[in-house]
């Protein structure tokens, strides 16, 4: 779903290659050798982004009740002011 790609085909794709280097660069919508493209994900960052991961999916399987808030129902929208006296331009003070 991500960049208009189905996860699950593309996942498939880049796990039948044997080389680590084969990924799917999302910009063109080819498949190709990552590191020969230039494409490089630096290791902290993707250590990072799955500890992030991690963390949250074990608080939520870990959590007992969720709570949500409710979207409220809103009203109409008021009408525009009322007409009246026109301005007071001509009074000087």
């Amino acid at each position: 779903e991500n960049a208009g790609e189905d996860g699950a085909v593309i996942a498939g794709k880049v796990l039948e290659n044997d080389s680590y280097n084969f990924g799917f660069d999302a910009q063109s919508g080819e498949f190709k050798d990552m590191i020969a493209a230039g494409i490089i994900d630096p290791t902290k960052v993707v250590r990072t982004a799955l500890q992030d991961a991690a963390s949250v999916a074990s608080l939520l399987i870990t959590t007992e009740a969720m709570i949500a808030d409710r979207p409220e129902k809103k009203g109409p929208a008021g009408g525009p002011p009322g007409g009246g006296m026109g301005g007071m331009g001509d009074m000087d003070f």
